[in-house]
């Protein structure tokens, strides 16, 4: 799998420590692959990115794509989401890559 983190600047806190830079990733576009589902029970982006992609580690193009994320992994009942294609994912990532 593509990692958003393959081209991220990596730097050292005040304790010599790697930590990895910002990344940020464009909006991925609208794809007539993307599935539109709406969550029924309390749900985790993580657990959503694992059904629909094989990988938890893709929760953030489902938190990107629907305006969630900020601070929890928690999707509340009764939200309508946009899983993106999982090639626009990819493509989106190369991209970013590519460009630095």
């Amino acid at each position: 799998m593509a990692s958003r983190y393959k081209t991220t600047k990596q730097i050292k806190d005040k304790n010599s420590v790697r930590i990895a830079g910002t990344t940020i990733i464009p909006p991925m576009p609208l794809s007539e692959n993307d599935i539109y589902i709406q969550v029924v029970s309390p749900e985790r982006l993580d657990l959503l990115a694992n059904k629909f992609y094989g990988d938890s580690n893709l929760w953030w193009a489902i938190a990107a794509s629907n305006g969630l994320g900020k601070g929890t992994f928690a999707v509340p009942e009764n939200t309508k989401l946009r899983i993106p294609d999982i090639e626009n994912i990819l493509s989106v990532i190369n991209n970013v890559n590519i460009s630095r």
